[in-house]
C-alpha cells in the first residue's frame, strides 16, 4: 500500500502545513486541506510530492482524514 497520512504529511515543509491548519490543529486534517497543497504543488511543478488517489481513498475510508466535517449544533 501506499503511505500513512503522517508518512505524507511529514513530507510537505513545515511553513506550509501551518498555513492550511492553522486554527483547525485539534481536528483530523480535512480532505479539502490536503487538496490546497495539491493545487500548491501542482502551480510550483512539484506535483511528484502529491498522494495518489488510492493514498487519498485509504486516509478517508480508514479515518486518517475526514472527507468534511459535520457542524454541531
Amino acid at each position: 500500500m501506499g503511505r500513512t497520512f503522517e508518512q505524507w504529511w511529514s513530507t510537505i515543509p513545515k511553513d506550509l502545513r501551518d498555513k492550511v491548519r492553522r486554527g483547525d490543529e485539534g481536528n483530523k486534517p480535512l480532505l479539502n486541506q490536503i487538496n490546497w497543497i495539491w493545487v500548491h504543488n501542482m502551480m510550483n511543478q512539484k506535483g511528484d510530492l502529491n498522494p495518489t488517489s488510492a493514498e487519498l481513498l485509504d486516509w478517508v475510508t480508514s479515518g486518517q482524514i475526514e472527507a468534511m466535517r459535520q457542524l454541531k449544533k
